[in-house]
């Protein structure tokens, strides 16, 4: 370039200087609208040949539930508990003909596992499946990031050593669980939820009712949830009545809060008296029927008089359908939050 250029060039740019890059674009506000959401389920179920002389599998060796029908339920159980706004599909079905192995390497032996089981569980092993080798396996990683699935659910047993549900993705935060490891390349959070064949539609919604306090948890900046709820060393409430959100209110029982009942946990129905105890007729009082007009809560609560009978009288299905049905499920936002929670439980990567 000349010299005569390059004054030109050095003039242009003092009297034409370039236009400053433009602002990054704005973090959009919280979305208010109420969109139905259908999560992509890949479904995975650990069936393996357990009689070679029969050809039985697992599943009919043990007279054990059948998944379909089970994964059936779930669905039509959350669709309703939703109002229609989570409808699960199942986009993709695989059943395995083998045992899942163990973080350490064991693999079950199918008459082995039989016969341990039969005798009450003496000599099943209490690791933790492999899941990275799972992962790998069945490409869920790729699959996620390339928008094909949302969600894997996972059909075992007892021993297996899969956890209730299991968050994996870039900024995976704790799911009842803490995050999948060497997941941090997918740009999709997921969730990975362990079902067992065993048991039946109560316990399915339980699984997803502990990963609903964790989604919510992380939303509305619940430090140390499950410390809060339950001392880990006496399995004694310990959340107290100082409610500081919607959230924490939501929780509150009699036996944290006596006489400021609200909905209670997924382990404490408003009058329970410890775990899993949702059959008890005790009464108490509980504003339960204010979070059906969610955002507008009542102020002061409307209490009224409640015991087992509301959720099922002890049904595990039951009361946690109740539970779910109380989850507020409508558009708008306050303080910042959806009025849809939903969202944040059926999507992870919508929790900020």
């Amino acid at each position: 370039m000349s010299f005569l250029s390059s004054l030109f060039d050095l003039l242009a740019r003092l009297f034409n200087p370039s236009p400053p890059p433009p602002p990054p674009p704005p973090i959009p506000p919280e979305a208010g609208e109420l969109t139905p959401l259908a999560p992509r389920v890949l479904m995975i179920t650990y069936n393996p040949t357990v009689n070679p002389a029969t050809g039985k599998k697992l599943i009919q060796e043990l007279n054990w539930n059948d998944p379909e029908t089970l994964a059936q339920g779930y669905i039509t159980d959350l669709r309703e508990s939703s109002g229609g706004l989570v409808n699960y599909q199942i986009v993709e079905r695989i059943e395995v003909d083998e045992f899942p192995k163990k973080e350490s390497g064991f693999v079950y032996d199918p008459q082995q596992f039989v016969s341990a089981y039969r005798a009450g569980g003496a000599g099943l092993d209490p690791g933790m499946v492999d899941y990275q080798a799972i992962l790998a396996k069945f490409n869920i990683l790729a699959r996620v990031a390339n928008n094909e699935i949302d969600e894997v659910w996972i059909w075992n047993f007892p021993g297996a050593g899969f956890y209730e549900s299991t968050m994996g993705g870039k900024g995976a935060f704790f799911c009842n669980s803490n995050p999948l490891p060497n997941t941090e390349t997918c740009p999709r959070r997921f969730v990975v939820m362990g079902f067992s064949f065993e048991r039946g539609n109560g316990e399915m919604l339980e699984n997803l009712g502990h990963r609903a306090e964790s989604m919510l948890a992380r939303k509305f900046h619940v430090e140390g949830f499950v410390a809060k709820t339950y001392n880990a060393a006496e399995r004694t409430p310990a959340l107290g009545a100082s409610a500081r959100n919607v959230f924490e209110r939501f929780l509150l029982f009699d036996l944290i809060a006596p006489g400021q009942s609200n909905i209670g946990t997924i382990h404490y129905a408003p009058n329970s008296p410890a775990d899993y105890e949702w059959g008890v007729m005790s009464p108490v009082q509980s504003c339960c029927d204010d979070w059906l007009l969610y955002p507008a809560l009542p102020n002061p609560p409307v209490f009224r008089t409640v015991d087992a009978r509301e959720w099922g009288s002890g049904d595990i299905r039951e009361h946690h359908k109740w539970w779910l049905r109380h989850l507020p499920k409508v558009a708008g936002v306050t303080s910042g939050i959806a009025n849809n929670w939903w969202k944040y439980i059926a999507d992870p990567n919508q929790v900020k």
